[in-house]
Parts: structure tokens; C-alpha cells; sequence
């Protein structure tokens, strides 16, 4: 039995791409820090009662959380032939206002934890000469960006990791794919109810399920990279300020 493996699955953009997949018809693996994830489970069972639906709850900040889920997988004897590595926080404070704790949280979340999660169950799916993964990085990962500096900066290292490796895998049948979003209509940046609506109404903001669904359709076209959104193109031309008009932006408290 072939299985989608997706973190960060209890809500929402990884419980998207879940229901998703489940509707292509893969048996899922989905994975949270949050117990949360065995109600999504169920949830998505009831939805689709021919899918075979595992949860785990797993801290993926964690050293060695990749080869736990691996060998767990192993065990169980379950194919993984698509991978999500979705799982991330985010943050809007300067680095040195960060604990430590936040920034070896980040770091391990943003970069171990995909990245050997990507090694592992990337050895069988070359071994099968078919597979897929899907890493999201951030419209912010082409440029260090104030008050998100390890936020853009491993995004920015998934970015190239993930070209980097689809380079070397797709002749092999494995496909490797970087979607990068910008702003997504969920908890995760404390908007007020109507700045959401206004943001969703002028195509500022896209809805988990249609970033889902974008981000499957380009994984599974073979696609190298995506940026979703019309909005999201725009924030491109950032890179090119150079850095004493962003030092103004931040002395004006523009940003």
C-alpha cells in the first residue's frame, strides 16, 4: 500500500494537503507535535473510508525526529511515496529578542528535520526510481528580511536545497518541488478578522486548500519551484532595494 506522508497535519495548510492527497486516493501518514492530529485523523477517515489514515505525534523540532518517523514507517512495512515537508513556525521579532530555545526550534524545523526526512525516505523512493517531495520555503527565502531573519534565511536554505536536489533526482524518478507562499489565510500571523477578509477579496492572502492544491498539482507535474499568487510574484522585486532603503523603511517603522 503506497502513503503520503505529511507534518505539520493538524491544521491549516498540512491538513489541506492531507485531505488532498487522500483524495487522489493515498493512504496517509500524518504527523503533529499536537494530539490534535489523531481527531484530524478520524476527521479525514470519515471523509475517506477507503483510505488507511496513521497519525503521530512527534515533537519535529527535535534532533532525531526524522529517523524515529523513518524507522517507524520501516517497521510497519509502509511505502512512502510522497513526501510533505510542511511543518514550520513563524516568527516577527529580531533575532537577538529570540530565545535560544526559539532559534534551535527553527533550525531544526526549517532544515534537520526536512532535510533527513527528504534523505531517508528519498534512499527508497530512488531504490523504486519513484517518488515525490514537497518542501515549502517562503516568497521571503530570496532575501534576509528584518525581524525574520532565521525565519527567511532557512527558508531561503529550502529553497536551494530543494532545486538543488530536484537537479539530481528527477532522471531517477523522484521529483522534488519548492512552493513558496506568500501570506495564507490561517492563525499563524494574528490578523483581525476583517485585514483577512480584505486580504482574501483582493487575492493578497489564498486559502489553505487552494495552496494545497496548487502546491500537489506542480509537485505531481514535475515542476522544480512554484510561487502561487499574483501578489506573491511582486515581493520578488525586494531583493533588488539595496540595503540603506530598507534601513529606512525599518527607522520609519514602514516594515
Amino acid at each position: 500500500m503506497k502513503y503520503a506522508l505529511v507534518t505539520g497535519a493538524s491544521s491549516g495548510i498540512g491538513y489541506e494537503y492531507a485531505v488532498v492527497l487522500a483524495e487522489k486516493g493515498y493512504n496517509l501518514i500524518i504527523v503533529s507535535n499536537e494530539e490534535a492530529i489523531k481527531d484530524k485523523a478520524e476527521e479525514i477517515k470519515k471523509q475517506f473510508p477507503q483510505c488507511d489514515i496513521l497519525p503521530i505525534v512527534k515533537d519535529l523540532g527535535s534532533q532525531d525526529a526524522a529517523k524515529e518517523i523513518y524507522d517507524w514507517c520501516n517497521e510497519k512495512q509502509l511505502e512512502v511515496e510522497v513526501l510533505i515537508n510542511n511543518a514550520g513556525v513563524y516568527h516577527d521579532r529580531d533575532f537577538l529578542d529570540d530565545s535560544a530555545g526559539f532559534t534551535q526550534l527553527i533550525l531544526n524545523l526549517h532544515i534537520m528535520t526536512p532535510v533527513m526526512l527528504q534523505y531517508y525516505f528519498g534512499q527508497d523512493m530512488l531504490k523504486r526510481h519513484k517518488g515525490y517531495v514537497l518542501n515549502m520555503s517562503s516568497v521571503t527565502s530570496n532575501y534576509g528580511i528584518q525581524r525574520m531573519s532565521t525565519y527567511s534565511t532557512t527558508k531561503g536554505f529550502l529553497r536551494l536545497f530543494s532545486k538543488s536536489t530536484h537537479i539530481e533526482l528527477k532522471e531517477k524518478g523522484v521529483i522534488v518541488t519548492c512552493i513558496r507562499p506568500g501570506a495564507v489565510a490561517t492563525t499563524l500571523y494574528n490578523l483581525d478578522e476583517k485585514a483577512m477578509k480584505t486580504g482574501l477579496a483582493v487575492g493578497a492572502i489564498v486559502t489553505p486548500r487552494k495552496l494545497a492544491e496548487k502546491g500537489i498539482k506542480a509537485l505531481f507535474k514535475g515542476k522544480h519551484e512554484i510561487t502561487p499568487g499574483f501578489f506573491t510574484k511582486i515581493l520578488n522585486i525586494v531583493p533588488i532595494l539595496p540595503v540603506w532603503l530598507l534601513k529606512l523603511v525599518r527607522r520609519w517603522g514602514w516594515f
